[in-house]
């Protein structure tokens, strides 16, 4: 399976207690908001629990944000409104950013910075779950599914919601539509790799594992590009990351190209070809060297000693070196000085990301529980102790999560079994 390194980390918040004192004047109101602090504080346990399952995290994001609804989706049947958007605050960091917070009173603020943490969760979890020795072809599947969730929530967030927000997102946040595109992107990007680690386990044509190889590797430079004109402090990693995996996946593509190359009896083409993989494959090490040495958010790890980066290398040698025999002794064909253009375009095995649809209100959510939240009351309800309270909220330094420090596990060289 693929070896996938590098991720950011999740944004962290302060808590919030959904106290809205006078405001929900009615047991049911009351109830509602209960639930939410409960709901939010577990969902925010589980992003950094190693044993939580995707069934485990779909609910719970599907719980808390089906009543967050409650406050987003309109539910005034005159101003197609909803009164309770912006009556609460919410603070998160942004993780490009230093772990910089900000505050929004905007209930949709929290809806896709909880969205966010819910997508970027499911990236880890396949990253974990790829890094398994002897990964099984079920586990395999839900490595390519989990991705496909992560880059439909990061394309619905930028599509949908992001645009809609208070306050546009600045330059280099988390909801920095580059940024979640370059998210979207590397998500889909990751999830080819798993394809084509089963085309080659299943030996598909060379053909078509050079095209598949070649999209991804498309894939990557366009998630790079989303970021070069991003803050360099704080998106180096992150585009080390990308490039050297978009010379990898070059590699790739440029050695199954010379092994198709061989097969039609074009043995000097397929030199050339296998060259240009071994120029990309050294490249990729350079880059490799470069992101263990580049400060900012992501692992320390050293990409290229581990098996999956170097069984490359070696199997590019080895058919290179194949080749210049057979061309020494039957073929005696001239190598061109061009690396041959990869015009391949993947007909099977492109990844689509699994489109997101926000839940509907929860069930708590009725016309008599909404219509029991007084907004009016809000001035008069908050006194001398509320007001303290609601200070001393606002006042949380937020502290980054503390996520479980998870080593790669050893790497057999071992594809999908």
């Amino acid at each position: 399976m693929a070896y996938w390194f590098h991720r950011n980390p999740f944004k962290a918040t302060a808590p919030v207690s959904f106290k809205l004192y006078g405001v929900a004047t009615s047991g049911d109101a009351g109830k509602i908001c209960n639930e939410l602090r409960i709901s939010r504080a577990r969902l925010l346990d589980l992003l950094t629990d190693v044993t939580c399952t995707v069934e485990t995290m779909k609910n719970a994001a599907e719980l808390y944000t089906s009543l967050l609804q409650g406050f987003i989706s309109a539910q005034d049947e005159d101003t197609k409104e909803n009164k309770l958007r912006y009556i609460q605050k919410f603070k998160w960091t942004d993780t490009l950013l230093g772990n910089e917070d900000r505050t929004q009173q905007d209930a949709l603020f929290e809806l896709v910075s909880m969205a966010c943490n819910v997508a970027l969760w499911y990236t880890k979890f396949a990253s974990r779950l790829a890094g398994k020795e002897d990964i099984s072809t079920d586990e395999a599947k839900e490595v390519h599914t989990c991705l496909k969730v992560a880059a439909g929530i990061f394309k619905s967030i930028k599509e949908e919601h992001a645009s809609r927000l208070l306050e546009t997102p600045g330059k280099g946040t988390d909801l920095d539509p580059r940024v979640l595109e370059a998210y979207t992107v590397q998500s889909q990007a990751e999830a080819q790799e798993v394809t084509i680690a089963r085309a080659i386990d299943m030996k598909h044509s060379a053909n078509i594992i050079s095209s598949l190889a070649y999209e991804t590797a498309g894939y990557y430079q366009k998630a790079d590009k989303e970021l070069s004109t991003l803050e360099p402090k704080y998106s180096t990693k992150w585009r080390n990351y990308l490039q050297l995996k978009n010379c990898f996946y070059m590699a790739y593509a440029y050695s199954f190209n010379g092994q198709n190359l061989l097969a039609a009896d074009k043995c000097g083409e397929a030199i050339r070809s296998l060259q240009e993989a071994e120029k990309m494959h050294s490249q990729a090490d350079a880059l490799c060297s470069e992101y263990r040495h580049t400060k900012g958010p992501g692992n320390n790890v050293k990409p290229s000693e581990h098996i999956f980066f170097q069984k490359l290398g070696t199997n590019v040698k080895i058919t290179l070196e194949k080749c210049q025999r057979e061309n020494g002794f039957i073929y005696f064909h001239k190598v061109p000085p061009d690396p041959p253009v990869l015009e391949l375009k993947a007909n099977y095995g492109l990844v689509q990301p699994i489109d997101f649809e926000l839940p509907a209100p929860h069930v708590l959510w009725t016309k008599k529980s909404y219509a029991a939240f007084d907004i009016s009351l809000k001035p008069s309800a908050e006194g001398k102790d509320k007001e303290k309270d609601k200070k001393k909220e606002e006042d949380v330094k937020v502290k980054p999560m503390k996520e479980p420090d998870l080593q790669p596990q050893k790497d057999t060289g071992c594809s999908i079994s």
